[in-house]
């Protein structure tokens, strides 16, 4: 980030919505080593246009996000790039954690009997935030984990990697359109933890620096080459 202009906390099992306009930055810190970042991107000119985890896999030839990867929309465009990353391993296949597997996981609380003690989920926070902006149920698509590894075992079963958390680890986002951001702190869906996690999450925003010829995301891939390409065209007038 070349600056940061506006910080704030956001605790465990909350949920948060913005607008973060092209060539902004934002970092993630996991303050604890136990967080989760559930996160969806939306354009916020065309709600249609989303974000399109297979094809941000698929056309990066790789099963996990990291520094060099970009995060494209199901238009063929860049929502972001991951410009620094100190994690190393960030899930975007498992998909949110739902009320029916936290009441089994960690027993049934709501908001009228336990107050700010109760226990929320990934998805029904995606749907609080996706409200104020006439969206729902059906416009939740495949969603990114920030700080949540995912292994499987000798069965092809898919597994939270616990050994790699780390507090402080940090992920830095540069977005390339603007961009309506979507996220909630709720446990990762395959989180086995004896007790309900709470980790609170630190959000930078601010400028990005410009990019460079030499840029680790523009060259990783020559796929990331003709989405940066479609941002390009995307923008001309603008």
């Amino acid at each position: 980030m070349r600056t940061i202009d506006y910080t704030t906390s956001l605790p465990g099992a909350s949920h948060w919505s913005l607008e973060v306009r092209r060539g902004s930055a934002m970092r993630l810190t996991d303050i604890s080593g136990d967080g989760n970042v559930g996160m969806l991107f939306y354009n916020p000119r065309n709600l249609l246009e989303r974000y399109n985890a297979p094809d941000s896999l698929k056309c990066q030839h790789t099963f996990k996000l990291t520094a060099g990867h970009c995060l494209y929309s199901d238009m063929g465009r860049i929502f972001a790039s991951i410009t620094h990353d100190s994690f190393g391993w960030h899930d975007t296949v498992a998909g949110t954690s739902h009320k029916s597997a936290i009441d089994k996981r960690w027993g049934k609380r709501d908001y009228q009997s336990h107050g700010n003690q109760w226990l929320q989920n990934g998805f029904d926070a995606f749907l609080v935030e996706l409200a104020k902006y006439g969206l729902g149920r059906a416009d939740i698509a495949a969603n990114l984990n920030w700080f949540s590894k995912v292994a499987t075992d000798d069965n092809g079963a898919i597994m939270l990697d616990t050994s790699a958390r780390k507090a402080g680890a940090t992920v830095d986002l540069r977005f390339e359109m603007d961009t309506l951001v979507v996220l909630h702190t709720c446990p990762h869906p395959l989180d086995a933890s004896e007790e309900y996690p709470r980790a609170d999450i630190r959000i930078d925003l601010g400028a990005a620096a410009p990019i460079q010829e030499d840029d680790l995301c523009l060259n990783s891939r020559p796929e990331n080459a003709r989405g940066f390409a479609n941002n390009a065209l995307y923008h001309i007038g603008i």
